[in-house]
């Protein structure tokens, strides 16, 4: 009977991190879905904001909690363009967590997915070494929307993240102001194996996309191949 028990322990200790994962495969399976989704829509991600995007944030099926004003919880990733000044090729995901903030009320209760756009290296280095608030320690604004759309206004031009939401299919522009973005590094310890720090993943080439990630990079390679930001 000991023997059986010391089997079946061993089993579920193999079994627990499988699982844990299968689990944040999935979750970049489904953020690359959603990519390719928005970005295949008519009304979308600009192309020249796109192409000014160091890095992106996917945050697939969001949900208000039942409980509480804003709270609410998203889990997804973050992939950036490779090298020291992100002019290279989208490179490995860091998971990443979305906590808080008003977005609550705009749900209603609706499974939403978002899209934030990081700017600038400031934002992009920030978010990677600890939670950023933002609109408070990282500028943000809801971004435009339409192919041929422009970051033209004052608050676009200035904002470091922009952010989007996508819920019934309908594609916006949404404001994140209060909501705070941070690395999940229990996440990436279950995707990778190990304990992996965002900034080693994303800055570092720590270690290479996972296949899980096929789909989000390829969209991504394909969509916007070149950073076409001055920054």
């Amino acid at each position: 009977m000991k023997k059986k028990w010391i089997v079946t322990g061993l089993l579920i200790v193999v079994a627990l991190p499988a699982a844990a994962q299968k689990k944040e495969e999935e979750r970049v399976e489904n953020a690359g879905k959603v990519m390719q989704e928005i970005l295949n829509a008519p009304d979308s991600i600009p192309q020249s904001v796109l192409d000014k995007a160091d890095c992106v944030v996917v945050l697939p099926s969001v949900v208000k909690f039942a409980f509480g004003v804003g709270g609410s919880y998203g889990r997804g990733v973050m992939t950036c363009r490779g090298g020291p000044d992100f002019k290279g090729k989208w490179g490995a995901p860091t998971m990443m967590a979305l906590e808080g903030g008003s977005f609550g009320l705009q749900l209603g209760g609706e499974a939403t997915d978002f899209v934030l756009l990081l700017m600038n290296s400031r934002s992009a280095t920030s978010i990677l070494n600890s939670k950023v608030k933002l609109g408070g320690d990282a500028s943000a604004a809801a971004g435009p929307v339409g192919r041929t759309a422009e970051a033209d206004t004052d608050v676009t031009m200035r904002a470091e993240i922009l952010t989007y939401s996508r819920a019934r299919g309908v594609f916006a522009g949404v404001s994140l102001e209060g909501s705070t973005l941070r690395p999940d590094n229990n996440a990436n310890k279950h995707l990778y194996g190990k304990e992996m720090p965002a900034k080693d993943i994303v800055m570092g080439g720590a270690v290479p996309a996972p296949p899980s990630a096929e789909s989000l990079l390829t969209t991504l390679d394909k969509a916007s191949p070149v950073n076409k930001s001055k920054n």
